[in-house]
C-alpha cells in the first residue's frame, strides 16, 4: 500500500513539473533584464529591473506580481510607489533594453566603413556609437537611462572603427 502512495506522490509532482515548469520558467525570462520607462513621478527616463524570481514564483499561483529590484533613482526615491512597474506588466518587450537595443541595430550600418553592424547580441560582442561632435562611446560606458536618448542622436560604429578612432 505504501509504495502505491509514493507512486502516487511521484506522479503527481512529476506532473506538476511537466505542467507548472513552463509558466515559471517563461515569466522569469519574461521579466529579466533591464527596463527603460518613464518615472510617473518625474516623467524622465529610468532604469529598472524586476525581481524576475518574484515574478516567476507569483505565476504558479495568478498572474505575475511584479516588484523592483533596482531603479536608477534609488537610493534616493527607493520609496516610490513603483508605478513605472504597469508599464513593464503592459509591455515587458517594448520596454527591455536588450530589445530596444536589438531592434536600433536592425539593418544599421557603420557611419565610418559603411559595413553592416552584427545583429545585438549579450554576448560579450562590444557595440559603439558616434555622437554628433566625433567621439566614439562604448554602448556599455552608457548608464542605461541614457540609451534611448544616446540612440536617437548618436550613430552606429562598428567596433573595428570605433577602436581605430580611439588611437
Amino acid at each position: 500500500m505504501t509504495l502505491e502512495i509514493y507512486l502516487i506522490v511521484m506522479l503527481l509532482m512529476l506532473a506538476s513539473i511537466y505542467f507548472v515548469a513552463p509558466i515559471a520558467v517563461t515569466n522569469f525570462r519574461r521579466y529579466r533584464g533591464t527596463r527603460i520607462v518613464t518615472c510617473p513621478e518625474n516623467r524622465k527616463t529610468c532604469a529598472v529591473e524586476v525581481d524576475a524570481a518574484h515574478a516567476a514564483f507569483t505565476s504558479l499561483f495568478s498572474h505575475p506580481e511584479l516588484r523592483m529590484k533596482s531603479c536608477s533613482r534609488w537610493p534616493e526615491r527607493d520609496d516610490c510607489g513603483q508605478e513605472c512597474l504597469l508599464q513593464v506588466q503592459l509591455s515587458p518587450k517594448d520596454c527591455s533594453l536588450k530589445d530596444i537595443l536589438a531592434r536600433w541595430y536592425e539593418e544599421r550600418y557603420c557611419v565610418s566603413c559603411g559595413k553592416q553592424i552584427l545583429p545585438f547580441r549579450w554576448t560579450g560582442q562590444e557595440y559603439a556609437l558616434l555622437s554628433p561632435k566625433g567621439r566614439t562611446i562604448r554602448l556599455s560606458e552608457l548608464p542605461a537611462e541614457q540609451v534611448p536618448d544616446a540612440l536617437a542622436t548618436h550613430s552606429p560604429i562598428c567596433w573595428a572603427c570605433h577602436v581605430g578612432k580611439r588611437q
